[in-house]
């Protein structure tokens, strides 16, 4: 610390006869003040205020991020129990995995980077049976989006007008 001015020890200054600050003085208010400044952020953050304030609600597509993820599953398990659908249900699965990816960039939250966890059916044992098994699954997540994009606000009723419109598809082209 460089002080620009006269510090008498002891006694006065030449400057100002009437007040003699000491350099102890002048180091002590110095060290109030800095001690001051850093004690006095600690008080805004909550340190020394214990109110539980409540943790925010969960956000409402949360769910839809995680019904993405379970459909991208079930195309890839049964894409792989049946290899002769692969070229059709392998796309389908990416559109899912991208639909969550989409959701949780919105709703500020991560994609899970591990491997998918394993649909909650098996595959159907037969072609047939997937498809019809994977239409039943396309149809009721579009219902549950539909009902996600009508109580979601503006901002975000884009985006699951889209994916409502990517499950329609996905039921067409299952057939």
């Amino acid at each position: 610390m460089v002080l620009t001015w006269p510090v008498g020890i002891g006694r006065t200054t030449q400057r100002d006869q009437a007040s003699g600050h000491s350099r102890r003085k002048l180091l002590g208010v110095g060290a109030l003040l800095v001690l001051g400044g850093t004690v006095t952020p600690l008080t805004g953050c909550d340190l020394f205020d214990r109110d539980d304030q409540p943790a925010p609600p969960p956000d409402p597509l949360r769910p839809m991020v995680d019904e993405s993820l379970a459909l991208a599953a079930a195309y890839r398990a049964n894409a792989t129990a049946h290899p002769e659908l692969a070229d059709r249900l392998n796309p389908i699965a990416e559109t899912h995995t991208a639909h969550a990816a989409e959701l949780a960039r919105v709703i500020g939250v991560t994609v899970p980077s591990a491997a998918p966890a394993a649909p909650t059916t098996a595959p159907a044992a037969d072609p047939n049976g997937a498809r019809t098994a994977l239409r039943a699954l396309e149809k009721t997540a579009q219902q549950s989006a539909a009902a996600a994009c009508a109580a979601a606000p503006a901002e975000r009723a884009a985006l699951l007008g889209s994916i409502v419109a990517a499950r329609a598809t996905h039921q067409e082209a299952l057939k």
